[in-house]
């Protein structure tokens, strides 16, 4: 929903991420700052996006508690009874096969668990820093990637999702802006002349791109879009690639299975290609699944590896994976070669790796996130040297592969960064203090 002005002092960003949420205030003639929340005795502006679901049996009654962000995280690590924990789940925001999940005995739709997720947020966020926000005077500004991540997306059934989703928590007028512009929006500030900003936001589970003009007219910043792009691979693809090279050959990946011939064919891949996303790995705790796998096991070639898939799904071993794919890449951001190692029930897998064979995994996404940037500077008529800075923001902006690939376009001198966790939801409370809202809003 757009405005044609905006009077409004005090405006609320939004940026609901794949792996991280941020939300930032900003009131006019103030700093912008995030909405913090103390886990631990530490106070922390980026909140993770998961959620953890437990039951419980409580005087014989059932009981369920959500939790989110780092609290989803202890209750799924201390649970004492059922949990279903989730996370990525915005992966699923534009997808028409997402209908509704059961969780225990109940079923949810997506606008349900993202529902669950704001409410849980916004507790820890007032429970913990004190900030009480006066909702209905507030402008608010919510972020949404220039393409949505999944196979054919539903834009419209997204949009719909977000509303139902922010309702749940007071926000009935939201105003929606690309994350980049807002990351664009955010560097702009620093700017005291007129510049040409390329903005590059890798979030979970898209890379978007913005191309903003800037100028400046005293204390009024003006700008004038020129392109965007958006492609589905970000930080959970290149996560994908380390899971499917490191740890899908433990679970029986390229390994076989005897037919009824005694011929010998290979492990059925969908299960491994829903495996190596975080989104999808819910799915393969199911009944029918499961049991497809003890089936394949009474076939397999070598049936402990099988047992070790059955192992890890059933059992919920997937955020000790997650913990340890997400510490080998930051590992191999500062660092030519980690050790890999996760344990479950009764294995474990410790594998040396190295940058270069991480960058090579990784070879065919930034070709296609090369390509997406070249088609972006082609479709906005610009040329490489027109670009005045590159602004690089979230979280897979830190692999050394990437700075490598925007330094060799454009020059290590342009390159520009900054609260690469916070920046898109900064710029978004800014965009909600311009005067010429409207201008900005998809």
């Amino acid at each position: 929903m757009t405005h044609l002005s905006n009077t409004k002092d005090l405006s609320i960003g939004i940026d609901f991420g794949t792996t991280n949420t941020v939300i930032a205030l900003a009131e006019r003639g103030g700093p912008v700052r995030s909405l913090r929340f103390s886990h631990n005795d530490s106070l922390f502006d980026v909140y993770r996006t998961l959620l953890c679901y437990e039951m419980t049996i409580q005087s014989g009654r059932k009981n369920v508690e959500v939790t989110g962000g780092p609290w989803a995280l202890e209750q799924y690590i201390n649970a004492r009874g059922e949990v279903r924990f989730l996370q990525s789940f915005k992966s699923h925001v534009a997808s028409k096969l997402f209908q509704e999940t059961r969780i225990f005995d109940r079923r949810y739709t997506l606008q349900d668990i993202m529902s669950d997720f704001f409410r849980q947020f916004m507790a820890n966020a007032q429970d913990n820093s004190g900030e009480q926000l006066a909702l209905s005077s507030a402008q608010v500004v919510a972020g949404r990637p220039i393409v949505f991540a999944g196979y054919a997306p539903d834009e419209e059934l997204a949009t719909s999702r977000y509303d139902a989703a922010y309702a749940s928590i007071g926000l009935e007028k939201v105003n929606y802006v690309y994350e980049p512009v807002g990351a664009a929006y955010y560097y702009a500030q620093s700017i005291e002349k007129e510049a040409t900003i390329l903005v590059a936001d890798f979030g979970g589970g898209t890379s978007d791109f913005s191309i903003v003009r800037f100028e400046r007219d005293g204390d009024n910043l003006r700008s004038t879009p020129l392109g965007y792009a958006g492609v589905g691979i970000a930080g959970d693809t290149f996560d994908s690639r380390l899971i499917d090279n490191i740890v899908s050959p433990h679970l029986g990946k390229g390994s076989g299975y005897y037919s009824l011939d005694k011929k010998v064919h290979e492990m059925p891949t969908h299960y491994y290609n829903r495996f190596c996303k975080w989104h999808e790995l819910g799915i393969l705790k199911s009944p029918t699944t499961l049991r497809e796998l003890r089936e394949l096991r009474s076939v397999a070639v070598d049936p402990s590896l099988i047992d070790t898939f059955i192992d890890v799904v059933d059992n919920d071993w997937s955020m000790d994976i997650y913990k340890a794919i997400s510490r080998a890449k930051m590992d191999l951001t500062a660092q030519e070669v980690t050790d890999f190692s996760v344990r479950f029930s009764d294995s474990k897998i410790e594998k040396q790796v190295t940058r270069a064979e991480f960058e090579s995994w990784i070879a065919k996404d930034l070709a296609v996130l090369e390509e997406k940037v070249e088609g972006l500077l082609a479709s906005s008529g610009l040329s490489v040297s027109a670009i005045d800075k590159v602004f690089l923001t979230g979280g897979t902006s830190y692999v050394p592969a990437v700075q490598k690939l925007f330094a060799r376009h454009f020059g290590q001198e342009k390159l520009a960064s900054g609260k690469q966790l916070e920046s898109v939801a900064y710029g978004l409370a800014l965009v909600g203090l311009d005067q010429n809202l409207s201008s900005w809003t998809v």
